[in-house]
Formats: C-alpha cells, sequence, structure tokens
C-alpha cells in the first residue's frame, strides 16, 4: 500500500464491533498511503491527514486479491489500488475499522492505543523494565502479561508457554516476581514469540496468511498449551489445566511451582 493513491474504499458491512465511520470512504478515497505500522494487535495506515486503525478481531484478516477475484462471503471493505486490491475478511464481526484525524494529534493518542504496553522486541523491554512495571501489583503474574498494558502480544498461548520456559507458576501474584525471574521471563516471551513467528503463528484454525492460504502452527510445538493430562516434557509431571480470568492456563504444577 505504501507509496500508491487509494483509488477507493468501498465499506459493504458497517456493523462491527464498533460502527465504521460513515465518511471514512470520502475521507480516504483519492489520497496516498505515506505508510504502514503495527501496534499492538492494531493495524495502522497512515495519510497524510489521519491514520485509519484496523483490527481483525478473533478471526479476521486482510487479504490481497487478484483484481478481478470475486468477493467473498463476510468480505466487509476493500482497498482498491491501481496495481492490487485488499479485503478485510471478518465471519464474526467482532474486528474494526476506524478513523484518526490529524488534527486530533498523534496516533499513539488514541483512546484505544495510549495505554498500550511497550512491544515485546523493543530494545527497552528488559527484565528490569518488567520487574518495575509489576511492582506492587497483587494480580497474577498470567493476568499481568494478558492485560496489554506492561507489554503486548503476549497472548494466552504464548503467556503460557512463557511461563513454563522461565519456571514460574502462573497464579503468582505479579508483584512477587524477582528480578531474576523478570529476566528469564523477558527471555523467554522473545523466544517463544520468535519460534511462532517462524511457525506461522498460533490462533484458531481458520488461520488464513496475507493471501488467503491456511497457516502452520505454533500449537504443535507447544510445551504446555492444550496439553492437560499429558507428561511434562522436563520432568513427566501430569500438565495442569486452570481457569484465569475465563481464559484456560496450563502448566507444569512441578516445574513451575509457586
Amino acid at each position: 500500500m505504501p507509496g500508491h493513491v487509494l483509488k477507493q474504499f468501498l465499506v459493504y458491512e458497517p456493523r462491527m464491533r464498533w460502527p465504521v465511520p460513515p465518511d471514512i470512504e470520502q475521507t480516504i478515497s483519492g489520497h496516498e498511503v505515506v505508510s504502514c505500522e503495527r501496534r499492538g494487535k492494531y493495524l495502522l495506515i497512515n495519510f497524510d491527514h489521519g491514520t485509519q486503525i484496523i483490527h481483525l478481531g478473533m478471526s479476521g484478516s486482510l487479504r490481497r486479491a487478484s483484481l478481478d477475484e470475486p468477493r467473498r462471503k463476510h468480505d466487509h471493505a476493500e482497498w482498491l489500488f491501481d496495481h492490487a486490491r485488499f479485503l478485510l475478511h471478518d465471519p464474526r464481526r467482532f474486528g474494526a475499522i476506524l478513523w484518526h484525524d490529524a488534527a486530533s494529534g498523534p496516533i499513539t493518542s488514541h483512546a484505544l492505543l495510549h495505554k498500550l504496553g511497550i512491544e515485546p522486541f523493543d530494545p527497552l523491554f528488559t527484565g528490569t523494565y518488567l520487574h518495575q512495571r509489576l511492582r506492587g501489583k497483587t494480580l497474577s503474574i498470567k493476568q499481568a502479561l494478558l492485560a496489554g498494558t506492561i507489554v503486548v502480544g503476549v497472548g494466552n498461548i504464548y503467556a503460557s508457554e512463557s511461563l513454563f520456559r522461565a519456571r514460574i507458576n502462573p497464579l503468582a501474584a505479579a508483584g512477587t516476581v524477582s528480578l531474576e525471574r523478570c529476566q528469564r521471563l523477558v527471555a523467554a516471551i522473545r523466544q517463544t514469540l520468535g519460534e511462532a513467528l517462524e511457525s506461522g503463528g498460533s490462533t484458531l484454525r481458520d488461520y488464513v496468511n496475507a493471501t488467503g492460504e491456511p497457516g502452520a502452527y505454533f500449537d504443535i510445538y507447544a510445551a504446555v498449551y492444550e496439553k492437560a493430562g499429558k507428561p511434562c516434557n522436563v520432568c513427566a509431571t501430569p500438565i495442569k489445566r486452570i481457569v484465569q480470568g475465563q481464559r484456560a492456563t496450563y502448566y507444569c504444577p512441578k516445574c513451575q511451582r509457586r
């Protein structure tokens, strides 16, 4: 998209997680895309007069399609360029298409973005940073990771896997995690996410990549996630499943003692 003029933006279904702004087609059609970025799970399409904010929800996808490909059921929006077209596909309509005008300030000030934590591969994400941000917090370390206000990108699967690699019990109070364990956890998060990126990510079984093809799954390499009752690959203790904040957590009771 960057460097190309958006000939036309088309909305076929405005009823998303939040209503699609009714004037967004006229707002961005005919303007050049300056750059594309990501912040947490938000995709940012930058124009000189503002930023389009895209969220894919639970099972949405944004794919590049040929100019003559028929639109599929649940394709709710389309970006049409001279050289290509892109379609937002979202069967559940949990995703979002929003607009942040440049006159409203930097995109980082938007209500959905300004409280997001640091990116996990940012050099500033260190054991010391994590330890300082966890200080005084009584919620569990697993829930602190999922909240997204300290670090983004550590979803439910990755949190369970990272805590296992760092040998930290998911029920431990976040504020009690020592600096040494925070350093192990930061390293484990980066290793876990790095491997997931190499294998194509881990998500719902209807995951597809940017061209609409099925992706690979990190799940098959998981050490604890969805392994309840199976032997730990380190100590052979049966993996345990619990529920935290309505999300399933998997861990080894022996390797991850409190």
